[in-house]
């Protein structure tokens, strides 16, 4: 009779390997012939990589190790999609703190380009390279620079408000002054508003131009600008190119 100790102690047995589940750790159960390259999308006939944690065949692990650079449309579609999230999340919280604060601190492009390379980077799973870098800044600077919209519609509201209540205050001052004699002023028709599409395109036409607008002050804009530019560059160097991390091979008949 075998010893209860020697089958605890041995992992391969059966009775404790396929019979009794683990739940400490997931079981995937990889069914070979099934699975496909998630840089090339080509079948994985037998065994498999992983190269930055994407599932890949022996060519592209190897072009991979090799040195010659392995990227995929998919991997750039998610980490342009989480970089484009990153982006509008970044535009609000920045116009939202500028907002409620009425602060305007530029230094906050440095959070949104740091938070748009890191969004990209992690939808892509770790790759990087030109297309990414050129996205991470172009994402950055929308982010920003379109910020100025809200920023700008919620002053324009404080600000007609403010002409609303000395209109009526003059108002009520015309209408003592008229009872006493005098004739009240005419008042002129408001001026035409553009349509609903015109005014949009024309505040994302000032967004994106407003940190060169800022140079009507020059100290101010020039400031802004640097700022910028180091916000810009953070999501450009953290979207470059990385050595690639590839392990394997892996039996295409394992558990992973």
């Amino acid at each position: 009779m075998a010893d209860p100790n020697e089958l605890s102690a041995n992992p391969s047995s059966p009775a404790l390997s396929s019979d009794i589940p683990q739940f400490s750790t997931a079981e995937y159960v990889h069914v070979p012939g099934t699975e496909r390259c998630q840089l090339c999308n080509n079948l994985i006939g037998g065994d498999y990589y992983r190269v930055n944690g994407l599932m890949s065949c022996a060519d592209c692990a190897i072009k991979t190790q090799n040195g010659q650079p392995v990227d995929s449309h998919a991997a750039f579609s998610r980490g342009l999609l989480l970089g484009i999230g990153a982006a509008i999340l970044g535009m609000i919280v920045y116009a939202t703190f500028t907002i409620i604060t009425g602060w305007y601190i530029g230094y906050l492009a440095l959070g949104v380009g740091y938070l748009v390379a890191k969004a990209i980077k992690k939808g892509s799973s770790g790759l990087g390279g030109r297309r990414y870098q050129i996205a991470a800044v172009l994402l950055t600077y929308a982010a920003i620079s379109v910020a100025a919209v809200p920023i700008g519609i919620s002053y324009t509201i404080k600000h007609d408000k403010e002409q609303k209540q000395k209109q009526a205050q003059q108002a009520d001052s015309t209408v003592v002054d008229g009872n006493a004699g005098t004739t009240q002023p005419q008042q002129q028709a408001p001026p035409a508003r553009p349509s609903m599409g015109a005014a949009v395109f024309e505040l994302m036409v000032l967004g994106l131009a407003s940190p060169f607008l800022e140079l009507q002050d020059p100290i101010h804009g020039l400031i802004g600008l640097f700022i910028l530019f180091i916000g810009l560059r953070i999501a450009w160097q953290l979207t470059a190119s990385t050595p690639p991390d590839v392990d394997g091979p892996y039996s295409s008949a394992a558990r992973l």
